[in-house]
């Protein structure tokens, strides 16, 4: 990314990308007026659900941005460092890319099933006063769990996510 100090308008995309699907796809290239995507994995999923290593899942949304060729997308790891002192909130998140970026105007992008419970998100109202939320919903109703049990039974993944992560993912023991 360019220098932090320039004024850039950034879409702040969170998720497991476990791994990431056709589904975020859709929602990254309804981005594409932003200066800046930062897809940010999480590094404890919210409700508690078991993930695949955050360095794997890391790898894998190097590999989905290589494969779309997105040229304003790029991966954010920064969790990794934030948990080691908190528990990273979205409220702690965005402040600290704030910092980050000084000068850039943040904008929150969240699925329409978060939304619903925004309000109860640490810090909600501080949130929205400080920094833009966009509901985002996929276009392409593919989600990450769709991949995995498809893995599981074996079947072809080909029509779930992009090319470079089919090959990584039908690997044995990836997930």
């Amino acid at each position: 990314m360019n220098n932090q100090h320039e004024q850039k308008h950034i879409a702040v995309f969170g998720s497991a990308f476990n791994p990431p699907s056709l589904g975020h796809l859709s929602v990254i290239k309804r981005l594409s007026h932003f200066d800046t995507v930062l897809l940010v994995p999480s590094v404890v999923h919210a409700w508690g659900k078991k993930m695949a290593d955050f360095d794997k899942r890391c790898d894998w949304v190097n590999e989905f941005i290589t494969d779309v060729n997105i040229s304003n997308a790029f991966l954010c790891a920064d969790e990794r460092d934030i948990s080691k002192n908190t528990l990273v909130t979205t409220w702690i998140l965005l402040s600290h890319l704030q910092n980050q970026y000084p000068c850039s105007l943040l904008t929150f992008v969240i699925g329409p099933d978060n939304f619903l419970n925004f309000m109860k998100f640490y810090k909600a109202k501080e949130i929205i006063k400080k920094w833009s939320i966009l509901t985002c919903p996929e276009t392409v109703k593919v989600r990450s769990t769709h991949i995995r049990d498809a893995l599981q039974r074996g079947e072809d993944i080909s029509s779930l996510t992009t090319p470079r992560l089919v090959i990584t993912l039908e690997k044995k023991d990836c997930l």
